[in-house]
């Protein structure tokens, strides 16, 4: 056996059937031997690809996602991807040539140190020297990827190790699966330390003003049923982050809405004002924060986390709790029941309630019977074409967002969009990567014009391969969020964020041999998306949006109270006094957008 032949023995028995990937010189032993394997191989148009769809298929399906590369510029093409990965905590394993090891130092031809470039944004890097150190590798490398705080992981594979035979007595063997490395002080925690619990668990009860915020942890560990037994027992509303999108089914009354720079207003002002914080799987970046000084100042604030290194990291915090979220809630949950519920729920109950009712004071602006089209619109027609167990990808900029504001996502893992990076050119492909995870659910990819022409040219895997996507183009001719900002921040001086009328993206689309439909009234999105289910083919709708509408916005520099455009702000403060609701009357409204 060889070393690329173990290569593949070694993906099959962890499960990893399908890999995404694209050949070059340093890797022609490894696809020489693909060629007569039972592995899976989808052959995208560009490595950025490879990387993002091994991702999209890794958070569609829970699994780990695989993508395969040469040495040199395809080794450096898939940095994007694995760096996305590696800010979202997605379990990726990124297999890539290099020159041979004789070579190695040499600046020999397409020879450049993906060792080194990938280790600040992997969990770990691996260049095998000796073919028969592979299986134990890539066993080592799944364990790494999905174990504790998930993230991608890097195996740098020299030609001439591809090539070798291994040990007669590991390549004998009849599956690899024993065989790992150690790896000297990983030893993620997953059950919370039981007196942080307690601890928690008294603030908890004492609470008046609880409110949850719960991040992608709790999406990745699987917590959200005990997340919503949670949430009922102790009445506290939900907030998430942009990640945390589908922990929380977003039709339930005690939902609030996203947090931060574009989230929602209610959800804001509600962090703001909450006492107390139970914060599960997130990392209160900057986007969900705003001015850190200013975030949540009267709260006592739990922190939930699998990873140590953020618990602390932006916001000082009352009781950390290191450990796996599932099991953490359970913990919580078993030790707030032994307390008294009842005089729980006395002291929040009135919050919750007043809670609920600034939720329905707080409606978004929404227009949805005017043309040029809006994207609320658009997004009531795409929820009204599928079900509840439809995946959405998005890309980055002005969709991605209008996407997290106006489409309720009711169960885990069904929105998929770059967080952490913002990486433009992630929507499409990742939703190749979902398809391929999930066949049997509907995927929508929601792109914008600036994104989907970075990796446009894999409309030709979604061709080749059969891959029935539907693929919603945001088209306003602009590089939207840019446009907002300058509009917005730098007195309309508008530079380089017009795309013009390049290209037609019906005749692109249809040049690959894919479905287009150019949409640009009332009604369009949702008739041609379920006729593209019923058909099922890929398909591609430009449609045409107002170029003017824009995102509510926490200006850089101000607290995430200080957001602007969501709705009008004065009668919004009346509605809520008529309402008799005195929660909320201390919050400082900052007039603006609207």
């Amino acid at each position: 056996m060889k070393g690329g032949e173990a290569i593949i023995k070694a993906l099959i028995e962890q499960g990893a059937n399908t890999v995404f990937g694209y050949p070059g010189g340093q890797v022609l032993p490894l696809y020489d031997m693909i060629h007569d394997s039972d592995l899976n191989h989808i052959l995208v148009r560009h490595e950025q690809s490879a990387s993002h769809a091994a991702d999209g298929f890794a958070r569609a399906s829970g699994k780990i996602g695989v993508c395969i590369a040469t040495s040199g510029p395809g080794a450096t093409n898939l940095v994007t991807g694995i760096a996305t990965a590696y800010m979202d905590s997605s379990p990726v394993v990124a297999i890539t040539g290099q020159v041979p090891t004789h070579l190695i130092g040499n600046d020999a031809f397409q020879e450049v140190d993906m060792f080194g470039i990938s280790m600040p944004i992997t969990k770990h890097a691996y260049q095998p020297k000796n073919s028969s150190d592979i299986p134990a590798i890539i066993n080592s490398s799944f364990e790494l990827a999905k174990n504790g705080r998930p993230g991608p992981v890097v195996i740098d594979v020299p030609k001439n190790v591809q090539e070798e035979e291994l040990d007669e007595k590991i390549a004998n063997l009849t599956d690899f699966s024993d065989i790992t490395l150690k790896t000297p002080g990983y030893n993620p925690t997953i059950k919370g330390n039981i007196r942080q619990i307690k601890k928690a668990s008294k603030i908890i009860s004492n609470s008046s003003k609880p409110i949850i915020l719960a991040g992608g942890g709790v999406v990745i560990s699987g917590a959200s049923e005990e997340l919503k037994e949670f949430s009922k027992l102790i009445q506290a509303p939900v907030t998430t982050t942009l990640l945390g999108k589908g922990s929380f089914p977003e039709d339930e009354d005690s939902f609030l809405g996203m947090i931060g720079m574009h989230g929602r207003k209610v959800a804001n002002l509600s962090i703001d004002e909450s006492d107390c914080i139970i914060a599960i799987g997130c990392r209160f970046s900057d986007r969900s924060t705003g001015k850190v000084e200013d975030f949540a100042r009267n709260a006592k604030i739990i922190h939930i986390d699998i990873d140590p290194a953020e618990i602390g990291k932006n916001i000082e915090i009352d009781v950390p709790i290191v450990g796996d979220a599932k099991n953490i809630l359970k913990s919580l949950i078993k030790n707030i029941n032994q307390l008294d519920v009842k005089k729980i729920n006395e002291k929040s109950i009135e919050w919750y309630e007043d809670s609920l009712m600034f939720k329905r004071e707080c409606i978004p602006r929404i227009t949805y019977n005017e043309t040029p089209l809006k994207p609320q619109q658009i997004l009531k027609e795409i929820s009204n074409a599928i079900d509840e167990d439809s995946i959405i990808t998005t890309d980055v900029g002005q969709h991605q967002m209008w996407a997290a504001h106006f489409f309720n996502t009711l169960k885990p893992r069904k929105f998929i969009t770059s967080g952490g990076l913002g990486t433009m050119g992630f929507g499409f492909p990742s939703a190749i990567g979902a398809k391929v995870a999930m066949p049997d659910n509907t995927v929508i990819s929601i792109t914008g014009d600036g994104g989907f022409l970075m990796v446009c040219q894999d409309l030709a895997t979604v061709k080749d391969y059969d891959i029935p996507l539907i693929i919603c183009l945001f088209n306003n001719r602009k590089l939207g969020m840019v446009y907002q900002w300058q509009n917005m921040f730098y007195e309309e001086r508008l530079s380089h964020t017009d795309l013009g009328q390049t290209p037609d993206f019906l005749k692109l689309s249809e040049s690959f041999g894919i479905n287009a439909e150019r949409i640009t009234d009332l009604g369009e999105t949702e008739k041609a998306m379920k006729a593209a289910k019923k058909d099922g083919e890929a398909i591609l709708l430009d449609i045409v949006i107002d170029k003017d509408e824009e995102l509510p916005i926490v200006p850089p520099g101000c607290g995430i109270t200080d957001i602007l455009g969501e709705y009008n702000i004065e009668n919004d403060i009346t509605g809520i006094k008529n309402g008799k609701n005195d929660t909320f009357d201390t919050i400082s409204y900052k007039k603006g957008g609207d």
